[in-house]
């Protein structure tokens, strides 16, 4: 019997990317997955392919959606065992251009929706010893020239995975952090809001950088959330796995 049968997992921002990788390859090894997204119709694309995955239309900047998105997944299947904090948002914005706004989408998606989730997943998570997979960055803990928004959202989600750990270890529930570098997914150009020409600067530099010589594909990145989020890893909590090619590194 697969490690994940019978187990529930939620993963916010689970319609495209690593969430949706994660998402599929939980499914696989028999997991039943709620993901959430803002675009009903990949959802139910997604939920038409595997009768293990269901999707909830709910935005992770809303504050009202954290409490609804558990409540889906204890009507659907009575128990919670995993949460993954996935969804996100950035900005490359110099310190001068910074405005109200842009702070507000960037802290409510990346920082404010996990808290509010996870204090929600917390009743649930400690009845099954359930486990808490939060999405950091390699910019959570390397600087950056016009990433201060987006990388300090990203070095409070580490702190809140480490902080977790501690507060949580009681109740059995183990928190840790993926810290992914740069992955081939419409990030760029559906949460950064940069043009083609943007895109193709920025991944030329960062293509640059990377030693290993490539950019992530989602896949590279989903085995490490599933291992984090493995009944067998029982002694593994508080921890911030980069996989990022070495970029953090370089």
């Amino acid at each position: 019997m697969s490690s994940f049968e019978d187990k529930v997992a939620i993963i916010t921002g689970g319609s495209a990317g690593i969430g949706l990788a994660a998402a599929k390859l939980l499914a696989s090894r028999g997991a039943r997955v709620l993901i959430t997204g803002r675009r009903a119709n990949v959802l139910q694309e997604i939920a038409s392919t595997s009768s293990n995955i269901v999707g909830l239309v709910a935005d992770a900047s809303d504050p009202e959606a954290a409490s609804r998105t558990v409540a889906a997944a204890i009507d659907k299947w009575g128990r919670l065992d995993i949460l993954i904090n996935n969804a996100g948002g950035g900005a490359i914005q110099p310190l001068g251009g910074v405005d109200v706004q842009t702070i507000s989408e960037v802290y409510s998606v990346n920082v404010v929706g996990p808290v509010l989730l996870t204090a929600a997943a917390v009743p649930h998570l400690a009845k099954t010893k359930g486990a808490v997979v939060n999405m950091s960055s390699t910019f959570g803990s390397k600087v950056a020239s016009g990433l201060s928004l987006y990388g300090s959202s990203k070095a409070a989600i580490e702190y809140l995975t480490r902080a977790w750990a501690i507060e949580l270890a009681p109740f059995g529930i183990r928190v840790n952090a993926i810290a992914p570098g740069p992955v081939e997914t419409n990030f760029l150009r559906e949460r950064m809001r940069l043009s083609d020409d943007e895109i193709r600067t920025v991944k030329d530099q960062e293509l640059r950088k990377i030693p290993l010589g490539r950019r992530g594909d989602p896949k590279d990145v989903a085995p490490w959330i599933v291992a984090l989020a493995e009944p067998a890893t029982t002694w593994v909590t508080g921890q911030i796995l980069a996989v990022d090619g070495g970029l953090v590194n370089a």
